[in-house]
This record gives C-alpha cells, structure tokens and sequence, in this order.
C-alpha cells in the first residue's frame, strides 16, 4: 500500500496502520523531512508529505541545519525531496495524524491560511500532531498551543511564550507529549520523537526472538 493514489482506510497488512499527513516546504530541515517520513513508512504507515503549490512528484529544497560551535546552527544545501502528495487535493478527513518538519519552512508556511485551517482541523479532532525544531511557530500562529507542554528550537521560545504554551525544559535530544501532541527541539531528538509520536499513533513494536538463537 505505497501507491501515491487514493487510499482506503487502513493498510489490511498492517491493521493499526495509520494516514498521516506530513506538512513540508522549501529549505526545510533535511533530516526532520527524510527521517520521520521514512521511519514512519519503515513502521507500516502511509505519510503524504504535502507542500503548498505544490503537486505530487515536484521536488522541495532542503537544509542542514548544524551545531558546529557558533552561536546559532549552521546552514547549508540539503538534498531534494520528491512530494507524494498534492496539497490541494488533500481531504483531512481521510487522515489520522498530522507531521510538520522543522528549519526554514515553518517561516513561510505559517503565512498560508490554508496551513493555519489545516492544523487547526487536527487540534479541534483531537488528532496526534507532531512537529519538530521550527515547526512548533505554525502551531504559533494556529493559536492551538495556549496552556500546552511544548518544545521548538530554543530561539523559538519567545513565540511559544507569546501563544500561551508552557516551554518544557529538555535537552537537545529530548522530546515531549502533551496529549496527542509530540513536540521536539531538534533533529537530534529523533529517537525520542519518533518513539513518543509512534505511541501516541498506538504503534506497537514487538520484537520476536529468532528460532535457534543462543545467547
């Protein structure tokens, strides 16, 4: 069930399989679009990564997003990233779960008031959201963070303040749920992100022992 067409509800190889829809857009964070996405594929979901203007097999630019000992991250050409969804087809209706990257894109996308509907639909559902680094400012300007427990890059703390969130005091490599929002400050948090989303989606992991083995 890989296909880029319409989808029904559930994968029947994978029961608990969810929709999810993921926001990117131009110089996003190349590992918080390329890891998420496809952990979440490697796991059995189906992920539709959308960005406005843009239709299925057109391309994002990316970012690497760095901490190399300067006072802010450092910035430099991520790889392409192929989209396998087109934003203005999208039904939310048909999705279970909403993903935003971090970097350079949240800037810009945060302006779409089509964005801004979209998020608020996955709040006002009670769907699981998760979003990463600079995500967290489309939240912002969602006006869907007033009392929530949530974590952005640290030099987006000013605006989670200014939109009535509680900061949560992590590490880099940290994450944080507050009901079914998952919220991280960076791509190095990833196994923790991945692991807190993937819970709050009811993925359930089991590893099985190999006939024959011997420790």
């Amino acid at each position: 069930m890989r296909d880029d067409g319409p989808f029904t509800r559930f994968d029947p190889e994978v029961p608990m399989a969810k929709n999810i829809l993921m926001l990117v857009g131009d110089y996003a964070e190349d590992y918080e679009v390329m890891v998420p996405f496809q952990a979440l594929l490697a796991v059995g979901h189906r992920v539709h990564a959308v960005c406005p203007g843009k239709k299925a097999g057109e391309k994002i630019r990316t970012s690497i997003h760095d901490f190399e000992g300067d006072q802010t991250y450092s910035e430099k050409r991520g790889h392409d990233f192929a989209l396998n969804a087109t934003f203005a087809e999208v039904r939310l209706e048909d999705y279970d779960a909403l993903a935003i990257a971090g970097g350079r894109a949240p800037e810009y996308l945060r302006l779409d008031e089509k964005v801004i509907a979209m998020v608020r639909h996955f709040f006002d559902e009670d769907k699981p959201v998760a979003a990463i680094c600079h995500g967290p400012q489309i939240l912002c300007t969602a006006g869907v963070i007033q009392g929530r427990t949530v974590s952005a890059y640290p030099a987006v703390t000013p605006d989670l303040k200014l939109a009535g969130a509680r900061v949560a005091d992590i590490p880099i490599d940290g994450a944080v749920t507050d009901g079914n929002l998952v919220t991280a400050p960076a791509w190095p948090a990833h196994p923790a992100f991945i692991e807190q989303f993937l819970k709050v989606l009811g993925t359930r992991i089991e590893h099985e022992e190999m006939a024959g083995a011997s420790v």
